[in-house]
């Protein structure tokens, strides 16, 4: 049944519109225009919550699950109120994994740089994504094994030029443990690395897809912040690889940080820096 419903246009056209229409009731109408009380930190400062995260995200769990009954959801905001929701993305039913607004500090200082992510995926496989920046009026789609599209046209990574100083978005090190941490900081200071820091994963995956970063080096492995990202760049023809050499694996127990870039060269590349501490 999944198979026949990534090659009905149909059906992707309605998950596309879902996600539109969630980001046009829940979110832009907040965009600027957020009041203090409706911002939440959760973990720290670096780790925001909005109302325009958790009505997106309600918003989306009914619509995907009416559009593909049988269907579950795990969402970032679902998680943190029973981390149990989490188990759904290895489980038997197909699997929606949205974060609603990625980037949400960037959505809280009124910067455009955010996105809703969403994908599909079963027994750990990705099937089908999108990331939309609504913003920038940006939806980028991919379907396992028919390529990834950007506003409807075709989207290729192709590879860094021969020697080229590699431009690489690494994760924030508050976020890792202390051997990721050296890892993260001896790729940035590698003279061969331009390291900038990541805003929204979704975001940073789609400018590896385009073209605009080689590469990203990660270090946390929450499916809702890669699930999207690392189908789309996979069908523009990027590749993905753990420290531990093998692609990285949504369901989890990956070894970390992992490296995600145009191609499979470069992928390699970075994973050696990664690793070189």
């Amino acid at each position: 049944m999944i198979d026949q419903l990534l090659d009905d246009a149909a059906f992707l056209s309605a998950a596309e519109n879902a996600v539109r229409a969630a980001a046009a009731a829940e979110i832009m109408p907040r965009w600027r225009q957020l009041a203090a009380h409706e911002v939440v930190e959760k973990s720290g400062p670096h780790d925001l919550v909005t109302v325009a995260d958790r009505a997106a995200e309600e918003h989306l769990t009914a619509a995907l699950t009416a559009l593909l009954p049988g269907s579950v959801v795990v969402g970032e905001e679902a998680v943190h109120a029973d981390p149990r929701v989490y188990e759904a993305v290895r489980g038997d039913a197909p699997v929606w994994i949205v974060d609603p607004v990625d980037g949400t500090r960037q959505f809280v200082h009124g910067d455009p740089g955010f996105c809703t992510l969403v994908a599909l995926a079963r027994h750990g496989e990705l099937l089908a994504s999108w990331t939309f920046a609504p913003a920038r009026d940006e939806m980028a789609v991919a379907v396992r094994g028919r390529g990834a599209r950007l506003n409807g046209t075709g989207l290729r990574a192709g590879a860094p030029e021969e020697g080229a100083v590699l431009r690489v978005a690494t994760s924030h090190p508050d976020y890792t443990t202390p051997d990721q941490k050296r890892a993260l900081l001896g790729l940035a200071a590698a003279a061969d690395v331009e390291a900038r820091p990541c805003g929204s994963a979704g975001l940073a995956y789609l400018s590896v897809a385009r073209g605009e970063l080689d590469a990203l080096a990660f270090s946390w492995e929450y499916a809702w912040d890669h699930a999207a990202g690392l189908l789309l760049l996979t069908e523009a023809g990027g590749a993905h690889l753990t420290v531990g050499g093998r692609p990285f694996h949504i369901g989890g127990g990956n070894a970390l940080p992992f490296a995600a870039a145009r191609d499979a060269g470069t992928a390699e590349r970075v994973r050696g820096l990664l690793t070189a501490q």
